[in-house]
C-alpha cells in the first residue's frame, strides 16, 4: 500500500504544507524572541504593525463584508463593532471580550432579522 491515492494522501499533504512549514517558524521564533527586550523599539513597532493590520482587518470586515455577514445591514455591523469596542475597553482591554460582545451582536442581529 502506497500513501499516495490513499486515504491517508490529503492528511499527508495537511502535515507537509500545512503544518510542519508554521511550526518551524514558532520555534525559530520562541529560540530568538527569548532574549529579546519586550521595550525595545523593534518590538513596539512589531506590536504597532500588528494592531494595525488587525484594527484595518475588522474594518473590511465590518463595513465591507462578504458572504453571510454582507446580508446584515450597516447599521447592525457598526453596532456590533461598537459593541465590540466597548467591550474591549470595559474588559480592561481584553480582546477576548471584545469579539464575544461583537460576535453575539452579530449573532443576535441575525437571528433576530432571519438572516441565514
Amino acid at each position: 500500500m502506497t500513501l499516495i491515492g490513499s486515504d491517508l494522501t490529503p492528511y499527508l499533504a495537511l502535515i507537509l504544507l500545512g503544518v510542519l512549514p508554521t511550526e518551524i517558524w514558532r520555534w525559530l521564533a520562541l529560540v530568538v524572541g527569548r532574549g529579546l527586550d519586550e521595550s525595545s523599539e523593534l518590538l513596539v513597532w512589531v506590536r504597532a504593525v500588528a494592531t494595525a493590520t488587525l484594527a484595518a482587518v475588522v474594518a473590511k470586515l465590518a463595513f465591507f463584508p462578504a458572504g453571510a455577514l454582507a446580508a446584515l445591514p450597516l447599521g447592525w455591523r457598526a453596532g456590533a463593532f461598537v459593541a465590540g469596542l466597548s467591550a474591549y475597553f470595559l474588559g480592561r482591554k481584553s480582546v477576548l471580550f471584545g469579539v464575544l460582545a461583537a460576535e453575539a451582536v452579530i449573532v443576535a442581529s441575525a437571528w433576530w432579522l432571519g438572516v441565514r
